[in-house]
């Protein structure tokens, strides 16, 4: 959001003079500065503005942030997913469920994935495509909640088509399912956070899992979490800090792969490096890059050091991205907003039709905010109608299971693609209905009981 020159003195003019004893070069990089004990002050980007200038490059105006910071500090070591209203100034034109539906922009790994023998190659290329998902959570705008029941499709992306839907509100979880002709990929989605006072950690209680076609290979993935920081005051950064670990459930084999955390001047920031192993615990090909860039690989010795003879040969690379997008999107997150790319009878779920997401696409903040709370106050009347008549909330695309999964950060109950959807779709492929779909041509509607209104 537009910053507001004219703000000065205070807060942020006290940050640049207590910050001017350390230096040019400290004054030049400290990205912003709370009075929280346990706050890295660092710059992630490695910028050269002075320090008042940089503490002013957060979205929002002084009297903005220091009314929300009173409001937020109860909630220091809480979990905040779904407990606290967040001012849609902060958010993007994308929900939550959409965003599941956007890590498939770079799918062609898993297809390379599939048609490759070698055992440990294949690693390399759904390692890389498990890596390359990052990239769209680089962004620092808050994607919508999902409504209950809200849904997502992504038709014919290189052959793939992908359903995620919002299948719980409390505890929120959401599930999506994709597949082609080389692969098909589960996700079970749970989110749980901590809130720091200007930071957040966002735990994955997820369960990602990709079936190879050809051999019938089982690949699960265990993610590092994510913290973001400068959530009120500076610039807004993301750091994925940890391990990430993909195992082949088949054979045993797996990669770990390290994210190294963002320290001073940038130092580390986006730099993963790991080993594909092999199921007796032994390096067979190294891995290195940045995950908002490039990743490459070299096959090694047993101690980790590459092969003689061999060289470093790049895997993956970032596609090429609008310059200065006010919401740093990718042509392929505009074409998941389109309704140019949606497929044939839309389902009127989809996140394409919230009308708060549109409205803030289109800029229109006041009306996007009044969207959003409309939204939500349906969708606690629509608990309210379900509890008073003794039912429960059922996914259409979905169906959990008994299963639980252990994840490090806690349990995540299972959700198992239930096969409706592929016959919805193939109906609707082949229907005479080719009239354009637009945002006017279909009302938003997840709601299971479509007479309830907002009270």
């Amino acid at each position: 959001m537009a910053n507001d020159p004219k703000q000065s003195g205070g807060f942020f003019s006290s940050i640049a003079s207590s910050l001017s004893n350390f230096g040019t070069a400290m004054s030049r990089s400290v990205n912003g500065l709370v009075g929280y004990e346990g706050l890295e002050v660092i710059n992630p980007e490695g910028g050269t503005e002075d320090a008042e200038e940089e503490a002013r490059m957060g979205r929002w105006k002084q009297e903005d942030r220091d009314s929300y910071w009173k409001m937020m500090q109860k909630y220091i070591g809480s979990d905040v997913t779904s407990m606290v209203t967040l001012p849609v100034l902060i958010f993007e034109p994308m929900s939550m469920i959409q965003k599941m539906a956007e890590l498939m922009e770079y799918s062609y790994l898993l297809d390379l994935a599939d048609e490759c023998e070698d055992p440990y190659m294949r690693l390399v290329y759904a390692a890389s495509f498990f890596i390359s998902v990052y990239t769209a959570y680089q962004r620092p705008w808050k994607p919508f909640n999902p409504i209950l029941g809200e849904t997502y499709e992504l038709a014919n992306h290189g052959g793939l088509n992908f359903i995620s839907e919002q299948v719980s509100h409390h505890p929120p979880v959401s599930a999506g399912h994709g597949e082609n002709e080389h692969f098909i990929y589960d996700i079970s989605s749970k989110v749980k956070t901590k809130f720091l006072g200007n930071s957040i950690e966002i735990y994955p209680l997820g369960r990602s899992r990709v079936t190879l076609k050809r051999d019938g290979v089982v690949l699960d993935l265990v993610p590092p979490l994510t913290k973001v920081s400068n959530l009120i005051f500076g610039r807004t950064w993301i750091d994925s800090p940890g391990e990430m670990v993909l195992t082949n459930m088949t054979t045993g084999d797996k990669v770990v792969l390290y994210f190294q955390p963002c320290g001073w001047f940038g130092a580390g920031r986006y730099e993963v490096d790991g080993y594909v192993y092999s199921a007796a615990e032994e390096p067979k090909i190294l891995m290195t890059g940045k995950w908002n860039k490039s990743m490459s690989y070299q096959p090694c010795d047993l101690e980790g050091e590459p092969c003689a003879g061999t060289e470093l040969k790049e895997v993956w690379r970032v596609a090429e991205a609008p310059k200065n997008d006010k919401f740093g999107y990718t042509y392929f997150a505009h074409k998941m907003n389109s309704f140019s790319t949606a497929p044939k009878k839309l389902l009127a779920s989809d996140s394409r039709l919230r009308p708060d997401r549109y409205a803030l696409e289109k800029g229109d903040l006041s009306k996007a905010g009044y969207e959003k709370s409309s939204l939500e106050e349906r969708q606690r009347a629509e608990k309210r109608n379900r509890e008073a008549k003794g039912q429960q909330f059922v996914p259409r695309w979905f169906d959990q299971t008994d299963e639980i999964h252990p994840t490090p950060w806690g349990d995540l109950e299972v959700y198992r693609f239930n096969g409706k959807y592929g016959e919805h779709r193939a109906a609707a492929d082949s229907s005479d209905s080719s009239g354009e779909i637009t945002f006017e041509s279909i009302e938003f509607n997840p709601w299971q009981y479509d007479s309830v209104a907002a009270e």
